[in-house]
């Protein structure tokens, strides 16, 4: 989590860092000198790209708050448990997930044993993984392992 003190300016709500918006830095002085220094593109796009450079890898979307006199940006490594389940992963997959963030890759017969089901529950539930971006299936056949997406 990133936090820093302050407010967004009048007028520009937590939503609205989501899409195109205005930016009105609160010292533009110092703005100024990170554009023409090239170290930002342009006005009101830096969370945009955030948000776009997460899911381009994989991660879930950052959460925006405004809390303790400040904002905060909360970005993920992984998805948490409340993120999978909205993304419609059951309690095995889910097993499988935080399985796979400790040991580097899970295979059909792994899973089986972990989440105590059969070959072709197994094979349903990874093939999900897969479809909605979870997992990365490396391989064919036999040899197939699967990988936890992370940036």
């Amino acid at each position: 989590m990133i936090w820093n003190e302050g407010k967004l300016p009048e007028g520009i709500s937590i939503e609205d860092l989501k899409q195109k918006h205005s930016s009105r830095p609160y010292n533009p002085t110092i703005a100024s000198v990170f554009f023409k220094g090239g170290l930002i593109e342009a006005w009101g796009r830096g969370t945009i790209n955030i948000i776009s450079e997460c899911v381009k890898v994989g991660l879930p979307e950052p959460i925006f708050e405004s809390v303790f006199g400040g904002i905060s940006v909360k970005l993920f490594k992984s998805y948490t448990e409340k993120q999978l389940i909205e993304k419609g992963l059951n309690e095995r997959q889910i097993k499988a997930v935080f399985y796979c963030r400790e040991n580097e890759f899970i295979n059909n017969s792994t899973y089986q044993l972990i989440c105590e089901t059969s070959e072709r529950t197994a094979t349903r539930d990874l093939e999900f993984l897969v479809e909605v971006g979870v997992f990365e299936k490396l391989g064919e056949k036999k040899g197939t392992k699967y990988k936890l997406i992370r940036a």
